[in-house]
């Protein structure tokens, strides 16, 4: 559990997952609304060194993030209900990048077989608790990655 006292060190923690991803790596963001998913991930677009501003893709479903490290797929699947598979979905979960899914869990069995969930709880109004889920090895080695680097630098 990542314990973020303010949107400043929800941006850090953003930043040191886009330090420490690598290429098909899969994040599952999952929080009510207001959250802070989109917040989140603009620190994980600086963390991979890409300057272009992150928007929230919820009508365009994915957003592609080309500048970085590696390239960032930014996907909000919150208004899919049928036709997941029809996305190609695959090709991004087992690409060359980091695929970050806001509202992973709408996608059911279409989900990356191996990812890190993050699930993002608002004990108030600026504070967030982190919890770090891993579902498979790879998801594991990055909830790892992530921790170390955080303790490093903030424990």
């Amino acid at each position: 559990m990542i314990y973020l006292a303010d949107v400043n060190q929800s941006q850090r923690l953003g930043e040191i997952i886009g330090q420490t991803a690598e290429a098909s790596d899969n994040l599952v963001l999952t929080g009510d609304l207001g959250a802070g998913k989109t917040t989140l991930t603009k620190g994980i677009a600086l963390g991979l060194g890409i300057q272009q501003m992150v928007k929230s893709p919820t009508y365009t479903i994915i957003r592609e993030y080309q500048q970085g490290r590696l390239p960032l797929y930014h996907m909000d699947v919150y208004r899919i209900e049928s036709g997941a598979d029809d996305l190609g979905l695959d090709d991004y979960f087992e690409g060359d990048g980091l695929s970050v899914i806001e509202w992973g869990k709408q996608l059911g069995e279409y989900m990356p077989l191996d990812y890190l969930e993050l699930i993002l709880n608002k004990v108030d109004d600026n504070s967030r608790e982190i919890e770090l889920v891993a579902h498979g090895v790879k998801g594991q080695k990055f909830a790892e990655r992530i921790l170390n680097e955080w303790e490093k630098k903030y424990g």
